[in-house]
């Protein structure tokens, strides 16, 4: 196998694109969720997204560093748009594909109460 280079994403944006892209949380809510501004929350993903897309376009491996962290994993509540369903997902068991109620796709995660 032929060697690949490398490029680095931090642990905050690879956690950025996890909140953005993959839990779907708005800029505001992914910024509260990391304890930074909305508009540096912004720029973290902007350059996590820079930093993936250049290495799947150009072909490069991606190393994900930076310093030390604490993963705290509480349980997240979701809401269901057509049904107002309300239910909560364990962490790491990724963004639930339907409402488990009426099987509706269109559904958001919101702050415990």
């Amino acid at each position: 196998m032929m060697e690949l280079e490398e490029i680095r994403l931090t642990i905050d944006e690879r956690e950025a694109l996890r909140l953005a892209d993959l839990e779907g949380l708005s800029h505001e809510d992914g910024g509260r969720m990391m304890g930074v501004s909305r508009a540096t929350f912004g720029r973290i993903i902007e350059q996590a997204r820079k930093t993936v897309t250049d290495a799947l376009i150009n072909g490069k491996a991606i190393s994900i560093e930076g310093g030390n962290y604490e993963i705290n994993c509480t349980d997240r509540l979701f809401v269901c748009e057509k049904c107002d369903y309300e239910w909560h997902e364990d962490c790491g068991t990724g963004r639930p594909k339907a409402c488990p109620s009426c099987r509706y796709t269109g559904l958001h995660r919101v702050s415990a109460k």
